[in-house]
């Protein structure tokens, strides 16, 4: 059990956690919500050990292994099958020791706790979280270093799901997944046999995947059993009753307190009034409802709406390489008040679409028609490295207004939200929600027709989220979406696009035909063939293909050859005379060893005879 007992803690001065106690139960899902900057990070930092309490314990059981995303993303020359499989710490240490061990006894022993943690079976679970998180086969043989920083990470959250540990930490895990690695994890989630607390924002991995919802507000931790709309129905209970029994409290304070003032002065009622003195500071306050309220989100409108279609495309192609495009054959209109959500997993080429239809790129061929005078606000994640960090709010926005007096520019900065103080805080000190709300702000100033929005919910809280979504229904113009945020596309999105096999189509389900879809295709197929690899590049020509293929050929003969070495060395330890009559059972568990590894030879060489064939067609 997790207990953690009347804790605090500060940071920076700042008290974030003010004597809390919670108890967690093995095997629970826990969903750790919370405003942003509340403190949440922080407390697993200190459950971690990394960081001190100033007051309290954080106990944990003595064997439990405790596991979070890295901080940092792998990289080097190892390929991401070998950087997931090292994550578990013991099978990686016992396969090394397996290598060099000659004493028999001890390779029995090796081989039978090998057996006990399911070693065999490693990489077929490790392939398939990869293939759960987007990686196809020919991606898990790649090195780390050919992938960018974003998926990476989803290496480092693989590797971290691979390791299970007893108590497994996430902090915002879907800030690196599309919509279809969202779904997945949501599912996993909700089937991981140990602890797991995970901080997110994401209503729809609250709903599917935590059975309990930790909530930290004011500096207080309360735990609620269920998903996360229970908890915002229990929530809202508590607080009435909560604002009742401060009505009820105010009422007996004020009766207190005139029996006192009307009989203090009257020697016979002296002792009684005394009484009621004390009776006043035995009461202790009821924290009363302090609602925070949400700064909301809004979107200018343009001034004039224009005749449909604002955008058409006949059938163009485009992408970055003339002789090889991202995407071909594309179709579609987009009117006035649309709302469409682009499905696909990454890499299939949402952001070349969404380029394309900002213009940002050209077509190779066929047509892309713009209305007159389309405007059109684009905002992408990574826009946020773009601001101004030594700027204010203030001075974004005075830029964009020239020569406008002080009194309009400073109303601007407070209609995007940032009034007051808040309007001289540099950009470089905002939390990465504000930055988003600053960004999301000045993209669409000057009132678009369109709005194109990248994952425009990370950094946001689930509040903020929803004022997000408020502002998209309440805008006049067209809005399209790419987003891993399940909540926000069914609040918004009347249109759904999938992009995928290098073009765009109409969907005609809804998103939970499309996660059933996602789902039956990502658990039935592990380690799926090659479906091009998770960047918006051209297919690589058939000699890269050719060293693909040399590399898995190179690959499965390492493999046949150290399961080989593992049957040999068992084999040995059967050998002994005495085995079956001094430790029977130590013989059994060496003897499912050996059918165990002789299943992985068998796997190992169908890989080699697959790879070689493939090999040799591409050869000839």
């Amino acid at each position: 059990m997790l207990s953690i007992t009347d804790l605090s803690i500060r940071l920076a001065g700042r008290l974030l956690i003010d004597q809390s106690s919670v108890q967690i139960t093995p095997g629970s899902r826990v969903g750790l919500v919370g405003r942003n900057g509340t403190g949440k990070s922080t407390l697993f930092k200190v459950i971690r050990g990394e960081l001190a309490a100033e007051h309290g314990t954080v106990t944990l059981p003595p064997r439990w292994r405790v596991g979070s995303l890295a901080q940092e993303a792998p990289n080097g020359p190892e390929s991401l099958i070998s950087v997931v499989l090292k994550a578990d710490l013991e099978r990686d240490a016992l396969l090394h020791e397996a290598e060099h061990a000659t004493d028999p006894h001890r390779i029995a022993e090796i081989q039978t706790r090998l057996v006990d943690i399911d070693a065999h079976s490693a990489p077929a679970r490790a392939a398939a979280i990869l293939s759960g998180l987007g990686f196809s086969a020919a991606d898990q043989l790649r090195p780390c270093a050919e992938f960018s920083g974003g998926w990476r990470m989803r290496v480092a959250l693989a590797a971290t799901l691979f390791a299970a540990p007893d108590l497994l930490l996430l902090d915002e895990p879907t800030n690196y997944l599309d919509l279809e690695g969202t779904l997945w994890l949501e599912d996993h989630l909700a089937h991981y046999p140990r602890t797991v607390i995970v901080i997110s924002h994401d209503r729809d991995l609250l709903e599917s995947s935590v059975d309990q919802i930790l909530h930290l507000e004011r500096g207080k931790l309360t735990l609620y059993k269920g998903t996360y709309s229970s908890f915002e129905e229990q929530r809202a209970a508590r607080e009435l009753l909560d604002a009742k029994a401060v009505k009820r409290q105010e009422a007996e304070r004020a009766r207190l307190q005139a029996f006192v003032d009307r009989f203090k002065a009257k020697a016979s009622k002296a002792r009684q009034a005394q009484s009621r003195v004390k009776m006043l500071e035995r009461l202790k306050p009821i924290t009363a409802l302090v609602t925070e309220d949400v700064r909301e989100i809004s979107f200018p409108a343009p001034e004039k709406i224009l005749s449909p279609p604002i955008i058409a495309v006949d059938n163009a192609s485009v992408g970055y390489v003339p002789a090889s495009p991202v995407l071909g054959r594309v179709t579609l209109r987009i009117d006035n008040d649309d709302r469409i959500a682009l499905l696909g997993a990454n890499g299939n080429g949402k952001s070349t679409l969404v380029k394309l239809l900002a213009g940002r790129l050209a077509p190779f061929s066929g047509k892309v028609t713009r209305a007159d005078k389309l405007s059109i606000a684009y905002f992408a994640q990574h826009q946020l490295d773009e601001l101004n960090e030594d700027a204010s709010a203030y001075d974004h926005v005075r830029k964009l207004m020239g020569d406008a007096p002080e009194a309009k520019v400073r109303a601007r900065a407070g209609a995007i939200g940032f009034s007051g103080k808040a309007a001289d805080t540099k950009a470089g000190k905002l939390s990465g929600g504000e930055k988003a709300r600053l960004l999301l702000g000045l993209a669409t100033f000057f009132g678009p027709n369109m709005i194109i929005l990248d994952e425009p919910t990370n950094h946001l809280d689930i509040d903020s989220r929803g004022a997000l979504a408020e502002a998209i229904n309440e805008f006049p113009g067209a809005v399209i979406m790419v987003s891993h945020d399940r909540y926000l596309i069914e609040a918004c999105a009347d249109r759904l696009w999938i992009v995928a096999d290098r073009t765009v189509t109409n969907y005609d389900g809804d998103l939970d035909e499309y996660r059933r879809l996602v789902l039956s295709t990502r658990n039935a197929d592990p380690a799926p063939r090659e479906r091009g690899a998770p960047s918006e590049k051209p297919q690589r020509p058939k000699s890269d293909n050719r060293g693909s293929l040399k590399k898995r050929i190179a690959e499965a003969e390492a493999e046949i050859a150290r399961v080989s070495d593992i049957i040999a060395k068992i084999d040995t330890a059967l050998a002994l005379p005495d085995i079956f009559t001094r430790d029977p059972k130590q013989a059994a568990q060496l003897s499912k060893a050996r059918a165990n590894a002789a299943d992985a030879l068998t796997r190992a060489e169908e890989q080699w005879l697959e790879a070689s064939a493939q090999f040799d067609e591409a050869a000839g």
